[in-house]
């Protein structure tokens, strides 16, 4: 017993005078050298993103201009980080040329989401009903000051218009998930 607990003893001896724990790392090391590099260059290097990827967020029109967002306020309800903000306001506007008010009619006067909070969950852009604040595919939106990460009604928008096309194309391959 006392000779099996000394031969321990002296194998542990050796393997902290000669580093084996090293050698064996250092082996792992020069074996990975040699193989194919999995790492990207990014910027330079790009991968290519899924179509469900949920990147920065936009408001979009119809077809003939007008905003989809109808002030229902059910993203701003479902967000877990709360972070949308929305004022509303009735929506005065006449209808084929006459004065005809749609009554109970909403629009949104503020949206505001403040990308510092947001977890990009994707909650929002399933809560609403006529697919107004959608994800875009962009990844690259990195700021100087955390001010220019709240996006105002306006940016939102202008996104909307620069993201249309891949937005649209994005929302047809996605029907088959709804």
């Amino acid at each position: 017993m006392k000779k099996l607990e000394t031969f321990k003893q002296l194998l542990k001896s050796l393997k902290q005078l000669f580093l084996l724990d090293i050698a064996r790392g250092l082996k792992i090391t020069l074996k990975m050298m040699f193989k194919k590099k999995i790492t990207i260059q990014y910027p330079e290097e790009r991968t290519q993103f899924s179509n469900r990827f949920r990147g920065e967020h936009a408001l979009r029109y119809y077809d003939n201009g007008e905003e989809r967002c109808i002030g229902c306020k059910l993203c701003e309800a479902v967000c877990p980080a709360q972070a949308i903000f929305i004022e509303t306001e009735e929506r005065v506007e006449e209808i084929s040329h006459s004065q005809n008010l749609i009554s109970g009619a909403r629009r949104t006067k503020r949206y505001d989401i403040d990308m510092t909070k947001c977890i990009y969950c994707g909650l929002c852009e399933q809560a609403c009903p006529v697919e107004a604040i959608v994800q875009t595919p962009n990844m690259d939106f990195a700021v100087e000051d955390r001010k220019d990460l709240i996006y105002t009604k306006e940016k939102l928008l202008e996104n909307g218009k620069k993201w249309e096309p891949k937005i649209k194309v994005r929302l047809e391959t996605e029907e088959e998930y709804k």
